[in-house]
């Protein structure tokens, strides 16, 4: 299993670059988990933007979903004709709300690009992929994932704040992507996002292996949330999420 950071600015993109996305690969098989605004562009460095075999959605925040519009465009509008449809799973009300957000026709002209399917707590199949979702404590409704492979695991938190669903999801993960939005301060709201030292925490819980922390704002200092997740007492090896970083798992 193959994990590509394509984009990891939390919120909104920041000048190096876009909001969430990740690009997972293996057996040949291609599945985008989040794709965030301006993630499409970014994509295009480092895989063609057509070899897509899947797409799945974190939640409905524009930060992890709204470059949908733009790859619908891609996909339906390529000068060698459409592209395959292909399965986009997402919480419920993706197709309805990605529809809206490019102002289409009430009749859903997106389905005939993708195969919209509702993401629900469990597990699933995608592709060669053991998927396992579960709430997490956000103001919508909010998925995080463990993606298994080969003997291989991959969890991402999505956008989370405290979660003992997310210690659960990341127990043994190879690989934890947890996001770490928020520099540590007084009275931060609760069940929205997590700080470096709360990213740190939840990966000693879970006895992950590597942590790569994700959802950096662009107006806090990176070191500092870094600093942070290295005063956790987790034990493994910290990084932060960087463009074009490629994880073999």
């Amino acid at each position: 299993m193959r994990v590509t950071v394509i984009g990891c600015s939390g919120s909104f993109p920041g000048p190096d670059s876009p909001a969430s996305s990740y690009l997972v690969e293996a057996d040949g098989f291609s599945l985008l988990v989040d794709i965030g605004n301006g993630a499409i562009g970014t994509l295009q460095r480092f895989h063609d933007v057509l070899d897509i075999d899947a797409i799945c959605i974190s939640h409905l925040h524009p930060d992890h979903c709204l470059d949908l519009t733009v790859y619908w465009i891609a996909r339906t509008y390529c000068p060698y004709g459409r592209a395959p449809r292909i399965p986009v799973y997402g919480p419920p009300g993706t197709a309805e709300h990605m529809i809206k957000a490019y102002e289409l026709a009430p009749n859903p002209e997106m389905d005939d690009t993708f195969d919209f399917r509702t993401l629900g707590p469990g597990r699933l199949e995608i592709g060669p992929f053991a998927v396992t979702t579960a709430l997490m404590n956000h103001p919508v409704e909010t998925y995080g994932m463990r993606i298994e492979h080969g003997g291989s695991v991959l969890a991402y938190s999505g956008d989370s704040g405290h979660s003992d669903a997310l210690v659960e999801l990341a127990r043994g993960a190879d690989l934890f992507l947890c996001e770490a939005a928020f520099a540590q301060r007084p009275d931060l709201p609760p069940d929205m996002h997590l700080t470096g030292r709360e990213a740190g925490e939840h990966a000693e819980r879970a006895g992950a292996g590597r942590l790569v922390l994700t959802h950096l704002l662009p107006w806090n200092d990176p070191a500092q949330t870094l600093a942070e997740a290295k005063d956790s007492g987790f034990g493994g090896p910290i990084e932060l999420a960087e463009v074009g970083a490629v994880y073999d798992l």
